[in-house]
């Protein structure tokens, strides 16, 4: 962890923190989080993909960990999220990325994708695959007790919250979302009493980790966090007449014990490669016993997939540098053919009025 640099930048208008690690001049691979997670819940990957020879960078979205709040939380959206990844590219020089995201961050991943085809080298995803709206089907509905419905409701997962401190709710996410069943409530419940005081954290998560994140929430709040992902609905993903193509390599990594295929349909559409229809290079894994946070629960094997991955098209960021270079090169033979003529018509001036 030591290894791995903090710095902060100004992106549309607002203070962004970005973990970095790795030689610039490497190819880069950006890491996008979901909820309840920040940059950390990328830790092992970080360091695993820097000692392979790639740059690594984990921002935390705005409004989250020790990224500035946006003035209106409540107003935040997707659009902003994904622009705020084109600016940290730009900040940095990178002009083409291996994108990795999970959860939500998987929903600005894809749509950062087809905004900007040209920036991607390729793309992983865990926890979610690409579902447009031309996807959707009737049946993939859940009862009024499911939590995303529940935090949807302005003020409902703020009164929830507000019953404990930041560690507990933080714990009792982490706790609900490891499991491999959907959390719903019921009528009389709330999210948070779906876990009880006694239930153990999950056996990969150190009350380490959970500390860290509780820090940092206790920073941000939730303001934020559940405007995006739960209340922001717009997604540039296309939409029911107009369907999106995926056209980077892509792989799609899920525990086969991710709560999210239980979701009605999910599943089906996933291993029925209905998915391929949006997504044609696609490669799908299944790890065995994985939960919704499988890279933190088996890092080594997510690692040794992601490593692969990376590996099987690097080949796609160096001739995007070749390029740069060849570009750079023309720039500047044409400046100093430039500065040559221009210097070159000086001293025939000189001549010509010496010999006047």
């Amino acid at each position: 962890m030591d290894k791995i640099s903090h710095r902060f930048l100004l992106v549309n208008g607002l203070k962004l923190h970005v973990a970095d690690i790795g030689l610039e001049s490497s190819p880069a691979v950006i890491f996008l989080h979901g909820f309840p997670e920040i940059w950390y819940t990328w830790r092992h990957q970080m360091i695993a993909v820097a000692n392979a020879g790639f740059r690594a960078i984990a921002p935390d979205f705005r409004g989250y960990g020790l990224s500035d709040s946006p003035a209106e939380p409540e107003k935040a959206s997707y659009d902003d999220f994904v622009n705020d990844v084109v600016s940290i590219l730009d900040s940095l020089n990178i002009s083409k990325v291996f994108v990795i995201a999970k959860d939500f961050g998987t929903w600005v991943a894809y749509s950062f994708v087809l905004l900007h085809p040209e920036k991607i080298a390729g793309i992983i995803t865990l926890g979610m695959a690409f579902m447009p709206p031309a996807a959707y089907k009737p049946d993939f509905t859940l009862p009024e007790g499911f939590y995303v419905r529940r935090w949807q409701e302005p003020g409902r997962a703020e009164a929830d919250f507000g019953r404990f401190d930041v560690k507990t709710v933080v714990r009792n996410i982490y706790i609900l979302f490891s499991k491999s069943e959907i959390p719903i409530a019921s009528g009389n419940q709330e999210i948070m009493d779906l876990v009880k005081p006694s239930n153990p954290l999950p056996s990969w998560f150190t009350e380490e980790d959970l500390a860290t994140y509780a820090a940092l929430y206790e920073k941000s709040g939730f303001r934020t966090a559940l405007q995006v992902p739960y209340r922001s609905s717009h997604l540039n993903l296309g939409s029911t007449q107009q369907v999106p193509e995926v056209e980077a390599p892509t792989m799609v990594i899920m525990g086969d014990e991710d709560y999210v295929l239980k979701i009605p349909g999910m599943d089906e559409y996933i291993r029925s490669g209905e998915v391929k229809k949006y997504v044609p290079d696609l490669e799908t894994i299944y790890v065995p016993h994985g939960s919704h946070f499988v890279h933190e629960q088996f890092p080594d094997h997510v690692n040794q997939l992601i490593l692969t991955f990376l590996a099987r098209y690097k080949h796609r960021t160096t001739i995007n540098r070749v390029n740069q270079e060849m570009e750079a090169a023309e720039h500047d033979y044409d400046l100093n053919r430039a500065v040559g003529l221009k210097y070159g018509t000086i001293l025939t001036l000189q001549c010509q009025l010496e010999v006047r």
